[in-house]
């Protein structure tokens, strides 16, 4: 494993995220803690020592499941990431009482990284809103030792993360956003890039795989980049990422162990890309762009939909079918679906849309959707 610099640490380049943990029977809160505590002792002996949870990951049960795991190792062999959950504008006015159950929950005593959860149009406000005191809270429990690193994790745009910064930058240690080749220009990514280097402020990756999309390119869009390196398509998402300096973190939510093999193996070595595969992967990734909603399947919407509808695979059934030109299999696949959990159940209550880190226009995507099926 090879390993980054940061202040006196090294840190493992690959860490685990820990949003999609394997499941027990197909359950996103229910996670199967053998083969979670299976994948982490691999990680552990690899060198991966780096683990990021959240309190509303698997439906708040990946802190718990990893504070299981986790605590049977020495503490000093590993670094712990959580967040406050600030993509919920309910929780604003309960930092000091979430905080203290995210340190029961993953049972430990101090986290070694923390952060402002997903800072975007939804909740800029709040979160520079002192009445809240969720900055001052945080660097209250900075200075106890019980936060060693503060940052924060953004997927809002240019602007949003700036309004932030120039309030709290001075006090970000490290800022998590979401980056692969797709969202390099998708997400305006190269220009957050930019914009924290301003702060000296070093680079966290979330999504580097853009949910596994990025690792079943298809024959077509995987013949140009076969000239240049003859690897698999993760592999060239991961050695994109290499090649930016500013990046430091890399986090992978791997869902099986062997993900994790396949991905710690290639982070063995670090092999950038020169100049002109960078551009055909960019390339490449212009070919993919066209329609698609950006959805990383979190599943924070489920739990803000009235009807319990399963929006992340709706809109990956919608994005299909879209990217297609309509087609056979999203028909299909929705007529396997109960009619109350289909597209056209969603009332329009914009519930998902207050909680999805992305800003989707939920709603609009399911009316679509249905009169497109109709």
């Amino acid at each position: 494993m090879i390993y980054k610099n940061f202040k006196d640490l090294k840190l493992s380049p690959l860490g685990m995220g820990c949003m999609r943990l394997p499941l027990a029977d197909g359950t996103d809160a229910n996670i199967d803690e053998t083969k979670t505590a299976e994948m982490v002792a691999y990680a552990m002996e690899k060198g991966i020592n780096y683990y990021d949870t959240a309190w509303g990951y698997h439906s708040g049960n990946s802190e718990i499941v990893m504070g299981n795991v986790l605590s049977k190792y020495p503490r000093e062999n590993y670094y712990l990431a959580t967040k406050f959950p600030g993509y919920d504008l309910s929780n604003m006015g309960k930092v000091k009482e979430i905080f203290e159950k995210q340190l029961e929950k993953c049972k430990t005593n101090y986290f070694d990284f923390y952060l402002f959860h997903n800072v975007c149009e939804m909740n800029i406000d709040a979160y520079l809103d002192e009445s809240y005191q969720i900055h001052s809270y945080l660097m209250e429990q900075k200075q106890k030792g019980k936060i060693k690193h503060l940052g924060f994790s953004a997927h809002g745009s240019y602007d949003v993360m700036k309004r932030f910064l120039e309030k709290y930058g001075e006090d970000m240690e490290f800022c998590q956003i979401q980056l692969n080749y797709i969202d390099y220009s998708f997400q305006d990514a190269k220009s957050k890039i930019e914009l924290l280097k301003e702060y000296q402020i070093p680079v966290w990756v979330m999504e580097p795989l853009r949910g596994g999309k990025l690792c079943k390119l298809s024959e077509e869009e995987v013949k140009p980049l076969k000239d240049f390196r003859n690897i698999d398509a993760t592999e060239w998402a991961f050695r994109f990422l290499q090649t930016i300096p500013e990046v430091t973190m890399i986090l992978s939510g791997m869902s099986n162990l062997e993900q994790m093999k396949q991905n710690i193996a290639t982070f063995e070595t670090e092999k950038p890309l020169d100049k002109t595969e960078m551009q055909a992967l960019l390339s490449v990734a212009d070919g993919m762009l066209t329609g698609k909603l950006p959805c990383t399947a979190c599943h924070y919407c489920i739990s803000h939909c009235p009807q319990q509808l399963d929006i992340p695979r709706l809109l990956e059934l919608y994005n299909e079918h879209n990217f297609t030109g309509g087609g056979f299999i999203a028909p299909m696949v929705i007529s396997t679906i109960p009619k109350e959990k289909q597209p056209s159940a969603c009332i329009g209550c914009r519930s998902c849309e207050a909680v999805c880190p992305q800003q989707i226009k939920i709603s609009e995507a399911m009316a679509d959707f249905t009169a497109k099926l109709k």
